[in-house]
């Protein structure tokens, strides 16, 4: 209560533990009082005693990166016990290689359409007609006919579904 009169609050990390807050404390800096619940995730994973050991062997310069660290994990691990922030990244790396893959469908469907395009424009001009790339002249018929119905393409494939399903859910924001 000294503290409180003295109009100097203890650090979060002393609140938490109930103890009085002294002028050299390895928390007070990494811990204020008005985030208690950056202490209360940190100390509920990996314990008071090992925090102030772990910050008292890191160099004072290095401590707040660490300090950062520590919550991180700490709230990754109150999410997911068993992976914590492992978790996070492994899911992140998974939305990564999924956008790759549509960003790879996407850009090879633009490469299909420029030539296309360029070999069905080259050959009207050539008085070849409305023939396609394929040689079926039926498949130019129909404006409709020259983009790919992108629901039945390489459906056969693994994994295709679930990727066209993101894409879909990509594009309609």
């Amino acid at each position: 209560m000294k503290e409180a009169a003295a109009g100097v609050s203890p650090c979060a990390a002393c609140k938490l533990l109930r103890r009085r807050c002294s002028p050299g404390c390895v928390f007070a800096p990494y811990f204020p009082s008005g985030e208690p619940h950056r202490f209360a995730s940190v100390h509920k994973v990996f314990g008071a005693s090992n925090i102030s050991k772990l910050l008292q062997e890191i160099p004072a310069e290095h401590r707040g990166d660490a300090v950062s660290s520590l919550v991180y994990e700490a709230n990754a691990r109150v999410r997911d016990p068993i992976y914590g922030c492992v978790g996070a990244i492994t899911s992140l790396q998974r939305q990564v290689e999924s956008l790759q893959a549509q960003l790879a469908l996407a850009q090879a469907e633009m490469v299909r359409l420029r030539m296309a395009n360029a070999y069905g424009g080259a050959s009207r001009r050539n008085g070849g007609g409305g023939s396609s790339a394929s040689g079926s002249p039926s498949s130019m018929s129909s404006p409709t006919k020259a983009t790919p119905d992108h629901h039945h393409m390489a459906v056969d494939q693994p994994g295709v579904m679930e990727l066209e399903l993101e894409c879909s859910r990509f594009w309609s924001f």
